[in-house]
């Protein structure tokens, strides 16, 4: 039933799906560009659609009252942003307990521009053993999709170069805010990559 609504939908709102879901369990589904409050109900929709379920994480402060039922009823985690490394560990937690699991984010953090992706998903789905999905949308196409699967090696200087060249091909609803597809350097990506080796 969720299945054929959400195919209705997308479909009487102009929108297609590309691609196949992958058939996998286990995986961390990027969804970008991440420009508009229209993303995720068209995130939704889609992953719906492939007959699948999925958890997501939005900032804390908006689970209050009806919206927290809502927002869990879909699929929804409330995370504090201030502690990125303790999201990481319980991520990777609640993937080693769960049989099936399909986690989306956007690295891009806010849909206003960035001038870097947070490098979340990234350590989540290495620590976790879990290949990335390269979800996007393309709003001036009306197209939403399922990319390739990404295995994260450990080296996410040279896997951001594979996820650049991907997604230079798509337009969120506003372009201009489009974050650059790039690491930040510092201490706290170093941190990681450390942990990641243990």
């Amino acid at each position: 039933m969720r299945k054929y609504l959400a195919t209705t939908i997308l479909r009487l709102i102009g929108w297609r799906v590309e691609g196949s879901l992958p058939a996998e369990k286990k995986l961390v589904i990027v969804g970008a560009p991440h420009t508009s409050n229209w993303d995720l109900p068209l995130a939704l929709l889609c992953i719906w659609a492939a007959n699948r379920r999925i958890t997501w994480v939005m900032k804390k402060q908006l689970f209050v009252g009806p919206l927290n039922t809502l927002f869990r009823a879909l699929g929804g985690l409330p995370v504090d942003r201030s502690a990125p490394n303790g999201l990481i560990a319980q991520i990777v937690q609640l993937f080693e307990q769960q049989d099936e699991m399909l986690f989306g984010i956007t690295p891009e953090g806010t849909r206003s521009r960035t001038d870097h992706w947070k490098t979340g998903f990234y350590y989540i789905a290495l620590r976790a053993g879990v290949p990335i999905c390269l979800g996007y949308i393309d709003y001036s196409k009306k197209i939403i999709g399922f990319g390739p699967l990404l295995q994260p090696a450990g080296d996410i200087e040279k896997d951001m170069k594979t996820i650049r060249a991907f997604y230079q091909q798509y337009k969120g609803r506003y372009p201009q805010k489009q974050g650059e597809i790039q690491v930040k350097t510092g201490p706290s990506v170093q941190s990681q990559k450390t942990k990641s080796q243990h």
